[in-house]
């Protein structure tokens, strides 16, 4: 059956068939700054600019706040050391209410979802930020080789928003790409992409099972699985205990081949993934001491661990992260490994570094910007990288530090074409930066216009170490 509804849906998709529009979509407001996406990348990026005294819009295609932090039920943030700003303000008020527990070290952290979500509200209502939820973006317009407006989806039908500066949060870098900005996606040699997953919050986890951090307590997890007759997707299920409740995090799901561009795909993905987490709880009730295990709740959407990455200035490659490479536009530091899960389901590893060795390196400035459009920014795991850096730098703290450094530089940019130089200082480089605009012209906004250097420093005085 679900195959017989893919080639129903297929072939419609792929007969030639279209339906002529002609709309006339009513720009509702005009901002500062526009962040689609509100994951951690871009709840951080508006949080950064609103801070700046920037009229922002952060739109988000989901019921809540954070992406994967909560629809996505991460519940697990990786390399933490080193961060300040935002994220150290989110784990402090977390924690404040005992909504943390450390994993594997001090620094990195898990937390309850629910209060994540409550929190990031807060977040966003104390900075100001205007919100709209369940609002998918589906176009950019563009004029004279800027952005001028997005449209969206929403239940009032399609609407639209004007901005001088836009940022793309989205994770799949769909603003970038509807933009019509180049990517790639997937390993370079076979073309295939990490595999997505849906997690399961649950309890009543017996004792036995209740600390699993290393890769052998997940691999022997898995034997265990498979002794009592379920087979695991993910070669490597865990457990992870939250902080309140008596919860736990179960991920047994791995989903292979799921492009961020298809939906039909996505759909399949998402039903199979909840089916087996279904099977799984099935076959544990069925063992001695799993007699009280209860399924509370699935992703919201399935989380996919790898999209577009955008074609930028500069694209962050293996060799820099083997050389552990510093860049003077350097603005956020990077010190995870390399985790590649299995790319298809014949591979009987859960993860691994593919015997790559990394150095702690730097994300550059220059790797969020794109040459074909001054006033689009990147954020998060979208930003310009090949596939095995990608790999690396696509956790979520440093999707935060990518998001607060945009979002500084979107203040800069503003300052500079209203002429205030707000945070320049006398920087001799900044000052011979190329203007967007002509003579008696008054200037756009650039990113491109901002010193790299600049946003690396503020970066520094917030407590990101470099």
């Amino acid at each position: 059956m679900e195959e017989l509804a893919r080639e129903r849906i297929m072939s419609g998709i792929m007969n030639g068939a279209a339906v002529e529009e002609s709309l006339r979509t009513p720009l509702l407001r005009e901002y500062d700054v526009i962040v689609c996406g509100a994951g951690p990348a871009g709840l951080s990026a508006a949080w950064s600019t609103a801070g700046q005294g920037l009229r922002t819009l952060l739109i988000e295609a989901g019921g809540c706040l954070g992406g994967v932090w909560t629809s996505g039920q991460l519940a697990l943030v990786l390399d933490v050391e080193g961060k300040g700003g935002l994220l150290r303000e989110i784990k402090t008020r977390l924690g404040n209410e005992g909504a943390t527990l450390p994993r594997g070290n001090e620094h990195n952290f898990v937390y309850d979802i629910e209060t994540m979500k409550r929190l990031l509200e807060d977040l966003c209502r104390e900075a100001g930020i205007d919100v709209l939820l369940h609002s998918r973006v589906t176009s950019a317009v563009a004029e004279g080789g800027r952005l001028r407006a997005i449209t969206a989806e929403c239940a009032q039908g399609r609407i639209a928003f004007g901005a001088k500066l836009f940022v793309d949060g989205t994770g799949n870098g769909d603003l970038a790409a509807l933009a019509g900005c180049g990517y790639d996606m997937g390993h370079p040699d076979s073309g295939l992409i990490q595999p997505a997953s849906m997690q399961a919050v649950v309890t009543g986890v017996p004792e036995r099972f209740r600390v699993m951090e290393t890769y052998e307590s997940k691999r022997e997890f898995g034997d265990y699985l498979r002794s009592i007759g379920f087979e695991p997707s993910n070669r490597a299920p865990t457990i992870i205990r939250l902080p309140l409740g008596g919860l736990y995090l179960l991920a047994v799901n791995h989903e292979f081949d799921v492009r961020c561009d298809d939906i039909v795909k996505i759909t399949e993905a998402t039903m199979r993934g909840r089916a087996e987490i279904h099977r799984a709880l099935a076959a544990l009730r069925g063992q001695a001491g799993w007699e009280e295990l209860r399924l509370v709740a699935t992703n919201a959407h399935i989380s996919l661990r790898e999209g577009r990455r955008i074609r930028g200035m500069y694209a962050i490659s293996l060799e820099d992260i083997v050389a552990g490479r510093s860049f003077e536009d350097g603005v956020c530091a990077v010190k995870f490994a390399v985790d590649i899960h299995a790319t298809d389901a014949s591979q009987t590893h859960g993860y691994g570094n593919q015997g790559i060795r990394t150095k702690p390196y730097q994300i550059p400035y220059r790797s969020l910007l794109v040459p074909e459009y001054e006033n689009l920014a990147l954020a998060g795991r979208c930003i310009s990288g090949d596939f095995f850096a990608h790999a690396s730098y696509r956790v979520t703290a440093n999707a935060v530090g990518m998001g607060e450094a945009v979002g500084f530089a979107a203040g800069l940019a503003m300052s500079r074409a209203s002429g205030s130089e707000r945070g320049a200082g006398a920087n001799s480089e900044w000052d011979a930066a190329p203007s967007a605009g002509g003579a008696g012209l008054t200037p756009e906004p650039s990113f491109h216009a901002v010193d790299g250097t600049i946003v690396g420093k503020e970066m520094q005085i917030r407590g990101y170490l470099m």
